[in-house]
This record gives C-alpha cells, structure tokens and sequence, in this order.
C-alpha cells in the first residue's frame, strides 16, 4: 500500500469503544474520533478519510440513516463503510450491505481482527484505482493506437486515389469536389430525416474517405483511353466501362487479404454501383431502384454534377445552372427523384466547393 498514512474516522457514540478504537488504530491510521452523526459530517467538511467506521445503533441518527446520506453524495459515496455492531442477525446485515456497506465487525471488537478487515479494505480500495487507471490508460492507448491506423488507412485510400487522378489528366480536383458534394448530400439528408434509418448505420469517418476510391478501376484502363483528347467511341467506352469491375475486384482483394478492412465497406458500394441509373439503364449491374444501393445513388449526383461543370475534350464546362438543370431532368430516369431533392436543397454548396476546389 501506499506509504501516506490513511485516515480513518471512527463514529459510536460510547465514549469507551471510541476511545479502544482510536487506541487501535492509531498506530497504523490518522484516526479522526466522532462521537455522533453530526461529529462525522462536521469531520467530513475537513477531512476526506479513506475509511469510516460506522456504529449502527447512535440516537437521532442511527448508523443505518448515516450511510444513506452519505451515499447520496456525490463527495461521500465511494468512501467505505465498516459497520461496528453488536448485532447477530442475518436481517441487520443484508440492510447493511444493500445500503452499501463493505463489511461488518462485531462488538466487542479485538485488534488485529479490526486492523485486518480494514488493511483488506483499504487494499481493495486502490487495487480497484489502480485496475481503473490502467483501463483509463488502456483506453487511451488503444484510442491513440485505433486512430494511428485510421490515419493510415485514409492515407492509403488517399494516396491511391491520387494515383488514379494523376493518370487521368481531365480531372484534377474530381476526388476532392466529389467528397464535398457527398458531405453536403448525407447531412442534408440527416437534417431532412430521409433515409437516416440507413444513414445513421454508417461511419462517417469511413464514408466520405472511401469515396476517393470511387473510380480506382481507371488504373487499369490504358492512358491512350483515359487521357484522349476527343470524344470515346464505341468500343472504348466499352473498355471504359469496366473500370467499375476492376476497382470492385481491387477493392475485394484488398479486403481479402486484410482483418481490419470495415473502411472498404462503404469504397466497394460506391465504385461498384456510382453509374447504375434509377431505371435500370445504368451499368454494370443494371440495378434499379432501390436495388442499388444509397452509396452508389449519392456518388452517382456527385459524379454526375462533376463531370457536367468539368471540361472535356468533347465538351465545355456547363454552368452550375445547365448542370442543375440536367440533374433534374434526370430525376426519375438516371437519379432518385428523393435525392434530387435532396440536391435542390443544398445545390449553392456543390457550386461553392467546385469554385473552392477548382480544376
């Protein structure tokens, strides 16, 4: 135990048995004597013992009144309670304990029983600190050590999507605008109360990061396809097509060979369903509906609203006004028309990030 005296206060109001148990303990405690209820908390305003010595049977406030008033304090309520009784009875003991007493020793009470019960006590008393302490510290490591890996893992998604964004030289700036608009998307849908049941499942602190994996695929696609400088034909925009299929194979590799991968939950729906269509004319799958799932119906307003205000080889940039417009227009047909709404509500945000981010 530590090597500071511990304080205990001793309450009965016999003068004799206070007097034997200060004459106890005080070679091993600071030893605060009170003759009475009232004594106690007067000791109490002053002194914050490490154990009390409780008699049970004191005139006007018995021993059993004093330990519900000190458990309903915040100040008092950890503090242990021994109490000091003559009484025998099964009944006075169990009252004892479930009012929160932590033992019992009877009169006439010898010495080196009193001063065993209340070493055991005290022992107890920091094993249970020091087991707190170590949880606490544990908590923090392990809070410390979940967030290093985190970092990580956002470091890696994001590294990768700048890879993916360096080879495809027609849109710089894609992967952050995307994030945003999805930022704006999901907390207008919290605050409208629309698809929350599904959105409050999600972490966020995963959602938005894996979006950045949402076109991986086009690593796979040759630069002669990604970076022409016209408009694709036919047969490479099938070959473009597929970048949705490998970044869906990478993302499940990755997952495969990884314990920890709930961060790729969310990049796995959101690269494998961004460009499916509410009437089932997207690709690849050809969901409809409600089949695709809401990370690929978010992605896909948010990619969609991109690529329009983005310059193309084959196209100019349309204005945020032409693009909202386009949106919806395909409200029912290429989006959730619930989406779409969604959008109407928050469109100045999507047009302040583009202009933020940039090209």
């Amino acid at each position: 135990m530590n090597d500071a005296r511990k304080k205990v206060i001793i309450v009965d109001d016999n003068l004799s048995n206070l007097n034997m148990g200060r004459n106890m303990l005080k070679d091993n405690y600071e030893v605060y004597p009170a003759p009475s209820a009232e004594k106690l908390f007067e000791i109490l305003e002053k002194v914050t013992p490490n154990l009390i010595l409780l008699d049970i049977e004191m005139p006007e406030m018995n021993g059993y009144d004093v330990i519900k008033k000190l458990k309903s304090s915040e100040s008092f309520k950890d503090i242990p309670v021994i109490f000091l009784t003559s009484k025998t009875d099964e009944e006075s003991e169990i009252m004892g304990f479930d009012l929160g007493a932590v033992d019992y020793v009877s009169k006439p009470f010898s010495a080196p029983r009193l001063l065993k019960r209340i070493e055991n006590h005290l022992l107890m008393v920091e094993q249970k600190k020091d087991l707190s302490d170590y949880a606490d510290n544990l908590e923090e490591k392990v809070k410390v050590k979940t967030r290093e890996v985190f970092n990580l893992q956002n470091a890696v998604i994001s590294t990768v999507a700048d890879l993916v964004e360096f080879r495809d030289k027609l849109t710089g700036g894609h992967v952050a605008r995307t994030q945003e608009y999805l930022r704006a998307l999901i907390e207008e849908l919290i605050s409208k109360n629309l698809y929350v049941e599904e959105v409050k499942k999600w972490d966020m602190d995963f959602f938005l990061p894996s979006a950045q994996l949402h076109d991986v695929g086009k690593i796979a696609i040759s630069d002669l396809i990604l970076n022409k400088p016209a408009k694709l034909d036919e047969d490479e925009i099938v070959i473009m097509k597929t970048h949705v299929e490998v970044g869906v194979d990478a993302i499940k590799k990755i997952m495969k060979n990884t314990v920890e991968h709930a961060f790729l939950n969310h990049a796995l729906l959101i690269a494998g369903n961004h460009h499916e269509k509410w009437d089932g004319t997207g690709y690849p799958y050809a969901l409809k509906g409600m089949d695709i799932p809401l990370e690929g119906r978010l992605m896909a307003i948010a990619d969609v609203y991109d690529a329009l205000i983005s310059v193309r080889p084959y196209k100019k940039a349309f204005t945020h006004e032409e693009a909202c417009k386009i949106i919806n227009e395909g409200a029912g047909s290429h989006f959730d028309p619930a989406l779409v709404e969604i959008f109407n509500g928050i469109k100045d945000r999507f047009e302040k990030a583009a202009r933020e981010i940039g090209q």
